[in-house]
């Protein structure tokens, strides 16, 4: 097995961040400096600086209602980072992020083989937000919105837009630039006031209160998990 899908599997990081890691001369494989590249075999001894890490551990997939105002990061010295709001009792990472000013679904992990699989955007994931501006929004605008709407030097791909109000409506993307939905409304005049997000491909929102979390079913698994993997998802659907 590669090292940094060895070192995914415990739990410690993503496959990204661990290459990271190595080249940064903070992983050992067998007391030597490992490489990109390097090979695993049973019965290897894994350290980051100087830490042995240990065996796979069951995966855990939350799904947390973001509040406003915490921030979507794993560095425990920046306040109300999204860690310490959940408080889970293992090492766990966001899978994308939601700006500190949004709120709504978001899901946490601690398998950093299934962060690609869920952000990549040929992967046509859809994504669905709820948004509200500060005026009333045209149809014009909406139809401009769901053809693409040029930003950061590129145009938006399509996407599918639906009125609720006179100033709110459900957009579905299936990318995922940064503050998108933001850069979009301000490209065509308006300003989004409210933005939450409530469903990442069949995993829904619900009526999980702001702020809490649960752990994913097995049937929202089913939606990006091979069979064995959802085997070997630990907890139980619960919220917290």
């Amino acid at each position: 097995m590669r090292l940094n899908k060895y070192i995914s599997e415990t739990g410690v990081c993503s496959r990204r961040e661990a290459d990271k890691w190595i080249e940064a001369g903070r992983v050992t494989c067998n007391g030597e400096p490992a490489a990109l590249g390097t090979k695993v075999a049973q019965g290897d001894e894994v350290r980051i600086d100087g830490d042995l890490i240990g065996h796979k551990k069951k995966s855990v997939y939350i799904a947390l209602n973001k509040p406003v105002g915490i921030i979507c990061t794993t560095e425990s010295h920046i306040e109300d980072n999204i860690i310490d709001h959940i408080g889970f009792p293992e090492r766990i990472f966001p899978v994308g992020r939601l700006d500190r000013d949004s709120e709504g679904l978001i899901l946490l992990t601690n398998n950093g083989d299934i962060v690609n699989e869920i952000l990549r955007s040929e992967n046509n994931h859809e994504k669905e937000y709820w948004v509200t501006v500060d005026r009333p929004i045209t149809d014009l605008a909406l139809r401009m919105l769901s053809q693409g709407v040029k930003i950061m030097g590129e145009i938006t791909k399509p996407s599918k837009v639906m009125r609720v109000d006179d100033q709110s409506f459900r957009i579905i993307l299936t990318q995922g630039l940064n503050r998108q939905i933001r850069r979009m409304c301000s490209a065509l005049g308006y300003k989004a006031q409210r933005l939450r997000r409530v469903r990442i491909m069949t995993i829904h929102l619900g009526d999980l209160a702001s702020g809490q979390w649960r752990h994913l079913t097995p049937a929202e698994l089913s939606g990006f998990l091979p069979s064995q993997a959802r085997k070997d998802a630990a907890g139980t659907p619960s919220d917290h």
